[in-house]
């Protein structure tokens, strides 16, 4: 997508924010102060024209006066210029990111249409002594295999992964999300325990999928202030990334994504980045090996000095 366009035939779907804890060399957390909001998205529209169609810029300004809060962090901390999805629908993109691979995938069929033998990043980074967690919004039970209500399954990648050590893995740290007042991302954000590598993905509405912008703004609104006061952030051990699983087929799938973290301050990269780039990072954080593509991918670690 851009992750600015919303229309009614092909609505945003948020690929979440990757929670993931950078272990920075960084002795104490930079201090920082308000969020710029003002006039985010003016700013951010205008600083992508050289990287996008006028079309396409205008667009992105229009979308994030509906998203305002998403704005005010890319500017206050960082946001890319040329990340692209991988291919379109939903459900490769996330394995794209999960997997290194989109498996030859083409569509958003459950976990039982598509059953993938080999490891998740998420295992790899298991099996390499870190720690791994997926946190579901909506989800009725750990690592549900179809969707229910408002829980897509499609944008669930670990549920895909059959093998028995990721089937194992998968019903032990695919977890429903709960809320920012309650639930387990709460509560391992208070508890400073917070993975190695970690998903959260919202629901279908808080997405933008079949609710407005504005919505997921707010959602985002809710959830961060929660995770950038506890304890992991605070210590400067953790970077969440805010992206976007595909375009609405009118941008040649370029879509924003925002990286915010104590080390990261008015970052805008040029860097040619896809899903690969940001598999590679959760890769490289938990001492795996890139899996499939993402080991030949630009890196997001470099692009933000991460």
């Amino acid at each position: 997508m851009p992750a600015w366009i919303l229309d009614e035939d092909d609505a945003l779907e948020l690929l979440a924010f990757l929670v993931t804890a950078a272990r920075t060399q960084v002795d104490e957390a930079a201090e920082y102060g308000p969020m710029r909001l003002l006039a985010a998205a003016h700013r951010l529209g205008g600083a992508l024209g050289d990287k996008a169609s006028p079309d396409t810029a205008a667009a992105v300004s229009a979308a994030l006066e509906q998203m305002p809060y998403l704005a005010g962090l890319a500017a206050e901390f960082g946001r890319t210029t040329d990340y692209r999805a991988v291919t379109h629908p939903s459900l490769p993109n996330y394995l794209a990111v999960a997997g290194g691979s989109t498996f030859g995938v083409s569509d958003d069929q459950p976990p039982s249409s598509h059953p993938i033998e080999q490891v998740s990043v998420f295992d790899a980074v298991i099996a390499a002594g870190g720690t791994a967690k997926t946190y579901a919004e909506a989800m009725p039970q750990p690592c549900t295999l179809e969707p229910d209500g408002r829980y897509a399954v499609k944008h669930n990648p670990w549920a895909y992964f059959s093998s028995s050590t990721s089937r194992d893995n998968c019903g032990r740290f695919d977890v429903p999300a709960g809320d920012p007042e309650n639930g387990a991302l709460r509560d391992d954000v208070d508890a400073g325990a917070l993975p190695t590598v970690g998903l959260l993905i919202p629901d279908m509405c808080n997405d933008g999928h079949d609710c407005p912008l504005s919505t997921a703004d707010e959602w985002l609104r809710r959830w961060l202030p929660v995770i950038m006061d506890g304890p992991d952030y605070r210590a400067g051990d953790l970077a969440v990334v805010v992206t976007f699983d595909e375009d609405d087929h009118t941008a040649d799938n370029l879509v924003l994504t925002t990286v915010i973290a104590p080390t990261v301050s008015q970052v805008v990269s040029g860097a040619a980045l896809t899903h690969y780039s940001l598999s590679q990072y959760l890769a490289e954080l938990g001492g795996a090996s890139p899996l499939g593509e993402a080991a030949a991918a630009g890196s997001l670690s470099t692009a933000f000095g991460l």
